[in-house]
């Protein structure tokens, strides 16, 4: 893990490192098949949001694009950062922000699965045609209140 990693949030209605997520997200895409979503909505939604992000000095190596209630629009970590706990952070950071967090992950996407389970985080419901490409999601959501907390403990923890 570098030392130059850093947190930073970026609230609702600014456009600070927007095109670095969007370069981010097309790469994640080209490279992985997910996260296809269209610029206008991807801008719209980065700007209607919460954005906690995670820097190795000036390069953005992941971010989660969240509502105010929680709900995780974007997440993505930059492949080689992937594995040390950059995910967990941000999840971490938006749950601690919003005292809850959901989603929503693609039936066929067991990388995501894999980790939000880890995370604690439960299927709610399975959705058919959810993506615009017709693909199934399931809706996720953190548990109860005590078990975010404590996991929310356990995850800040163990970035320091």
């Amino acid at each position: 893990m570098s030392v130059t990693v850093t947190d930073r949030v970026v609230p609702p209605g600014e456009d600070d490192l927007l095109d670095s997520a969007w370069e981010l997200k097309e790469r994640i895409r080209e490279r992985e098949g997910l996260l296809k979503q269209r610029r206008g909505f991807f801008a719209n939604a980065y700007r209607r949001s919460t954005v906690h992000c995670v820097l190795d000095g000036d390069d953005l190596v992941g971010f989660a694009t969240a509502r105010s209630d929680g709900y995780i629009l974007f997440l993505a970590v930059e492949p080689d950062y992937r594995g040390q706990g950059y995910g967990e952070r941000l999840v971490a950071s938006v749950a601690e922000d919003a005292g809850k967090a959901s989603c929503h992950a693609r039936v066929s996407n067991e990388n995501a699965l894999e980790f939000y389970r880890h995370l604690g985080f439960g299927v709610e419901r399975e959705i058919d045609n959810y993506y615009e490409d017709g693909g199934g999601a399931y809706y996720l959501r953190l548990g109860d209140r005590e078990r975010i907390r404590d996991r929310i403990s356990e995850i800040l923890r163990g970035r320091r």
